[in-house]
C-alpha cells in the first residue's frame, strides 16, 4: 500500500510537473530542459545542416572578390524541404508544448529564418519584430534585430535598413558573437550599396570580433582582395599572409599564396629570384595540377608588373596550354594577351584574335563578354580590310606575272610553308633518356639525338612532305588496307594523333595546298581584277575612316586615305576621302588646305564642302532641330513647284549645318529638285552616286526606286534592287521620305524574335542622366533582391557610343521572363534621378539582335522593332 502511494505521489508531482500553464519552479525546470534538449535542440540542429549543405556546395570563385555573405542557394533549400519542415514542426512544438520555457523567443527565431531560407519574407519580418519586442533576452534580440537588418539588405528595403542600423548604434552591451555578425552584416549592406571603403571598414571591425578561426580566415582574404584592388598592396600582402591562419581549403590557400607574390614589396634580385622560385615549387607541386594555369598566368601577371613584357606574353602563352579546373581562366589569359597588344604594340590584329579566343572561354550572356564583344566590334572591322588589303593587293600584284613566274612564287611559298612545319616539328623533338640502359634496347640508338624513326618527329615530317611531294594528297597507307576497306561495313576507329604521331604530320602536311591551288586563286580576267579593285578601294576608305574616328590612329588614317584618292581618282568616295583627309592633316598640323581647295573645286556641292567652308557651323541636337525645320520648308516649296525656292532652303541649309541626321536627306531632296530642274543624264548620274555614297540602307532603296524607271533591263539585274512597285518615285517620296524624324519602313528589320533565346534588359542614358541616378546600381540592386530573388541577376554597365551608355541586366533564359522583368520594371522600379523618359525608352532584346543592335548602334531602329515584336 505505501509504495502504491509513492508512486501514485510521483506520478501526481510528473502530471504536474508536465501543465504548460502552471508557472512553478518545478514546472519551469521541467519544460526548460524538455524544449531546450528535445524540440527546439533537434530543430536548430536541422536547420544548421541546410545551413552547412548550403555552404558545401557554394563553389568559390577566387578570380573575383568573394561574397561577404555566401549566397542562398534556392535549389538546395528546394531539396532540403523535408528536413525544413521537419525543423519548423520542431521549432512550433517546443513553442505550442513548452509555453513557459525560456526557449519559446529562440523557436520564434528558428521559424523566422525558416521563413527567411524559404522566401517568405513577410512572415520572417513580423516573426522578428515580435520577438525584437516581446523577448527578454538582449542578445536574441540583438541576433534578430541584426538577420532582420539583413533580410531589409536583401529586399531592398534601405530606410528600414538605415533605421535597424541607427537602432544597434545605440544598443549597449551587445555580445561579441552578435557585434560580429551585426559588422558582417554591415559590410553586406555596404557591398549591396557599392560602397567598398565601407565592406573595408565593417570587415576590419568584425574581424575583433570573431571567433571562428575558418570564418576569419575568410573575411582576412576578401580584405586582401579589396584591399589589392584598391591599391593598397602592403596591407593585401599583409591580410593575404593572415588569410593562411585558420587552416583554409587547399584552394583558398593556394590562391592566397599565389595573390601574395603580386602585391609583395621586392627591393632586391633576391628577393625577385625568390617569388620566381615559388611559382615554380607551385607549378611542380602535385597537388595543383588542376591549377597548374593559374600559377602560370599569376606569374605572367607578376613579370609584368616588373616591367618584362617579352617574359610575360611567353608565360601567358604557356598558361592558356597548360591543364586548369576553371575554364574561366583561360578567358582572362587570352585577354590579357589583347590587353598588352593593344596597350604595348598598338597591334589590333593579334588583339582581335586573342579577344576572340577570351569569348569561347566565357558566357555570352556575362557582362563580361558583353564588354568584349562591344570593344571588339572596331578591331573586327579593323582586321577585315587590313586583311581584305593585304590579299587583294598580293593578288593583283601576281596577276601581272607571267604565268611562269607565277608557278615560280607558288613553288617558294609551299616550300617556305614545308621549312615552317620541320621547324616546328623540331621545336617538338623531345631529348630521350640517356641511360645506359639504352643499350639494352632492342634499337640501341634510342637515346638523346635519336635516329630512330618514330622517335624522331623531324623525320616523320620529312617523310610526310617527301610522300606528298611522290604521290600528292592521297592517304598515306599500303594497299592492303586500301583493299580491306571495301570489305569492312563500318569505318575504322582513328585514335587521336599525337604530337610525335605520323598520322599528325601527315594530316598537317595535307592541309598545305597544292600549286594548282594557289594558281587557281590569282585574278586571270579583266572582271575578277575589277572587282579586287573594287574591294580594296572600299577597304582603303574604310580602314582609314576607321583609324581616324575609333581607333585615334591618325597617321595612319592619313596614308590609306591618301593611298585612296591615289590610286582610285575617280573613287565616288573621294569627297569624304578629301574632308577625312582634312581633318586628319588638321590635326597633325600639315596642310590641310590643300583639300579644302581641292573639295571646292572638285566637288562643289558636296555636305563636306560645305561644312570645311563653315567649320565654325552649329552641330549635335540643335542643328539637328533646325536642319529638320528648314528640310520641311524645302520640301513643301518642292511639293509646290517651287524648285528654284527649294533648292536655295536646301542650299542655306547644308551651308549652315553641314552634317546632321537630316544632311542625306536633304541631299536626296536636292537631286529630287535636279530631276525636276537639270538633265536626265545629270539627275542619273547624282542618283547612282548618292547609292554609292549614302549610309541609310533605307534612303538608298529610295534612290534606287527613283533610279528604277530610267535604267534598261541589264542594268536592273546588276542594280538588284529589291522587288518594290516603282511606277511613281514621287508618290513613294511623298508617303516615305518626309515621315517624322526622317523614318521610314521600307528596308526589312534586321531582328528577328526568338522566345527560347537568352534576353537581356537594357536601359540606355546619356552621360549626364549617368551623373544624376548615381544610386541607380544599388537600386536595381534591391529591386531585384525584392522580386527576383531567385533568378541571380546580373548589372553591368558600358559605352554604347559617346552619346549612350547602357545598363545591362542579365540574364534571361527567355523572352517571357525578359517582358515580365520588363512589366514590373515600368511599373514599380523607382530610382532618384531617373526619368521617366528613360525608363519609358528601356527595352529587352535578345543576345543575337544584341550583337545586331551594337553594330548599327541604331536605337530607334531596334525601338521600333521592339514595340511591334514585344508589346
Amino acid at each position: 500500500m505505501k509504495s502504491f502511494s509513492r508512486l501514485a505521489i510521483v506520478l501526481l508531482l510528473f502530471s504536474a510537473a508536465c501543465s504548460s500553464e502552471r508557472n512553478t519552479f518545478t514546472n519551469r525546470t521541467f519544460h526548460n530542459v524538455t524544449a531546450h534538449y528535445n524540440a527546439y535542440y533537434l530543430a536548430d540542429v536541422k536547420l544548421q545542416e541546410v545551413e552547412t549543405e548550403v555552404f558545401q556546395n557554394y563553389k568559390e570563385d577566387y578570380t573575383q572578390v568573394l561574397p561577404v555573405f555566401i549566397p542562398m542557394d534556392s535549389a538546395t533549400i528546394q531539396a532540403n524541404a523535408e528536413k525544413l519542415q521537419s525543423s519548423r514542426e520542431l521549432a512550433s512544438k517546443a513553442i505550442e508544448w513548452h509555453k513557459i520555457s525560456k526557449w519559446v523567443d529562440d523557436s520564434y527565431y528558428i521559424l523566422g529564418k525558416l521563413d527567411y531560407y524559404e522566401s517568405h519574407f513577410d512572415d520572417a519580418q513580423n516573426t522578428f519584430k515580435y520577438i525584437n519586442v516581446n523577448s527578454s533576452s538582449p542578445d536574441l534580440r540583438h541576433q534578430t534585430l541584426i538577420t532582420l537588418l539583413r533580410l531589409y539588405v536583401d529586399q531592398g528595403e534601405v530606410e528600414n535598413a538605415n533605421f535597424t542600423i541607427d537602432y544597434l548604434s545605440k544598443e549597449k552591451e551587445i555580445s561579441e558573437k552578435n557585434r560580429y555578425e551585426l559588422y558582417r552584416t554591415l559590410a553586406y549592406y555596404y557591398e549591396k550599396r557599392g560602397d567598398r571603403s565601407g565592406v573595408i571598414g565593417a570587415l576590419d571591425k568584425a574581424i575583433e570580433y570573431s571567433q571562428d578561426k575558418k570564418e576569419e580566415s575568410r573575411i582576412n582574404f576578401i580584405l586582401a582582395q579589396r584591399y589589392q584592388r584598391e591599391g593598397f598592396d602592403p596591407l593585401a600582402y599583409e591580410y593575404y599572409e593572415k588569410s593562411l591562419s585558420g587552416n583554409p581549403p587547399y584552394e583558398r590557400s593556394f590562391y592566397a599564396q599565389l595573390y601574395a607574390q603580386q602585391v609583395a614589396e621586392l627591393n632586391a634580385s633576391k628577393d625577385l629570384r625568390k617569388v620566381r622560385k615559388y611559382y615554380d615549387d607551385l607549378y611542380n607541386d602535385p597537388k595543383n595540377k588542376d591549377l597548374k594555369d593559374v600559377v602560370i598566368y599569376e606569374r605572367a601577371l607578376f613579370e609584368r608588373k616588373q616591367g618584362d613584357t617579352e617574359l610575360t606574353l611567353d608565360l601567358l602563352h604557356q598558361a592558356a596550354k597548360e591543364p586548369g579546373s576553371n575554364p574561366r581562366i583561360k578567358g582572362y589569359i587570352y585577354q590579357q594577351l589583347a590587353e598588352i597588344n593593344l596597350a604595348e604594340f598598338k597591334d589590333y590584329r593579334a588583339t582581335k584574335y586573342y579577344l576572340d579566343s577570351a569569348l569561347t572561354y566565357i558566357n555570352e550572356a556575362d557582362p563580361i563578354a558583353i564588354e568584349i564583344a562591344s570593344q571588339k566590334e572596331s578591331l573586327d572591322k579593323y582586321v577585315f580590310h587590313l586583311e581584305r588589303i593585304q590579299s587583294n593587293d598580293s593578288l593583283l600584284t601576281l596577276a601581272k606575272l607571267s604565268p611562269e613566274e607565277q608557278k615560280l612564287v607558288a613553288e617558294r611559298f609551299i616550300q617556305s610553308e614545308e621549312e615552317r612545319l620541320l621547324t616546328e616539328a623540331a621545336a617538338l623533338q623531345k631529348p630521350q633518356s640517356t641511360s645506359i640502359f639504352d643499350n639494352l634496347l632492342a634499337f640501341s640508338d634510342r637515346g638523346s639525338g635519336s635516329t630512330f624513326y618514330f622517335d624522331n618527329s623531324v623525320a616523320i615530317q620529312q617523310g610526310a612532305i617527301d610522300f606528298r611531294r611522290t604521290y600528292g594528297t592521297r592517304p598515306l597507307q599500303d594497299n592492303w588496307r586500301r583493299s580491306a576497306v571495301s570489305f569492312q561495313s563500318t569505318e575504322a576507329t582513328i585514335p587521336e594523333p599525337t604530337e610525335n604521331d605520323s598520322s599528325a604530320s601527315e594530316s598537317q602536311v595535307s592541309q598545305l595546298p597544292s600549286i594548282e591551288a594557289l594558281l587557281a586563286q590569282i585574278p586571270s580576267s579583266p572582271a575578277e581584277i575589277e572587282t579586287l579593285n573594287l574591294e580594296l578601294e572600299e577597304s582603303y576608305f574604310e580602314l582609314g575612316k576607321l583609324l581616324y574616328f575609333e581607333l585615334k590612329e591618325t597617321a595612319q588614317s592619313v596614308d590609306y586615305l591618301e593611298t585612296l584618292v591615289r590610286e582610285y581618282p575617280n573613287s565616288s568616295r573621294k569627297p569624304e576621302g578629301y574632308y577625312l583627309l582634312f581633318l586628319g592633316q588638321k590635326d597633325l598640323g600639315g596642310n590641310s588646305q590643300q583639300y579644302v581647295s581641292r573639295l571646292n573645286r572638285e566637288f562643289p556641292d558636296s555636305q563636306y564642302t560645305f561644312s570645311v567652308n563653315n567649320p565654325d557651323a552649329a552641330s549635335g541636337n540643335l542643328a539637328y532641330v533646325e536642319s529638320s525645320k528648314m528640310y520641311e520648308q524645302a520640301y513643301n516649296a518642292y511639293y509646290e513647284g517651287q524648285y528654284q525656292h527649294s533648292k536655295t532652303i536646301i542650299k542655306s541649309a547644308l551651308e549652315a549645318y553641314p552634317l546632321t541626321r537630316n544632311t542625306e536627306r536633304l541631299i536626296l531632296l536636292d537631286i529630287m529638285v535636279t530631276g525636276k530642274t537639270d538633265t536626265r543624264v545629270r539627275y542619273r548620274e547624282r542618283l547612282e552616286n548618292y547609292i554609292q555614297n549614302t549610309q541609310d540602307e533605307n534612303l538608298v532603296e529610295l534612290a534606287r526606286i527613283m533610279l528604277k524607271p530610267m535604267l534598261s533591263q541589264a542594268e536592273l539585274a546588276a542594280l538588284n534592287p529589291k522587288d518594290i512597285d516603282a511606277s511613281d518615285s514621287t508618290a513613294v517620296e511623298a508617303g516615305e521620305l518626309v515621315g517624322e524624324n526622317g523614318e521610314n519602313e521600307l528596308a526589312e528589320s534586321p531582328y528577328t524574335y526568338a522566345e527560347n533565346a537568352t534576353h537581356i534588359f537594357v536601359l540606355v542614358m546619356e552621360p549626364a542622366e549617368v551623373e544624376g541616378a548615381k544610386n541607380l546600381l544599388a537600386d536595381l540592386d534591391s529591386f531585384h533582391s525584392a522580386n527576383f530573388s531567385k533568378e541571380r541577376l546580373r548589372t553591368g554597365n558600358m559605352n554604347m557610343n559617346r552619346e549612350n551608355a547602357i545598363y545591362i541586366i542579365s540574364p534571361f533564359s527567355n523572352a517571357s521572363k525578359a517582358k515580365e522583368y520588363y512589366s514590373k520594371f515600368q511599373k514599380e522600379f523607382q530610382s532618384e534621378g531617373l526619368s521617366e523618359e528613360v525608363k519609358s525608352e528601356s527595352f529587352v532584346v535578345s543576345i543575337e539582335n544584341f550583337q545586331v543592335l551594337n553594330k548599327s548602334k541604331n536605337l530607334e531602329e531596334y525601338r521600333t522593332f521592339f514595340k511591334s515584336a514585344y508589346k
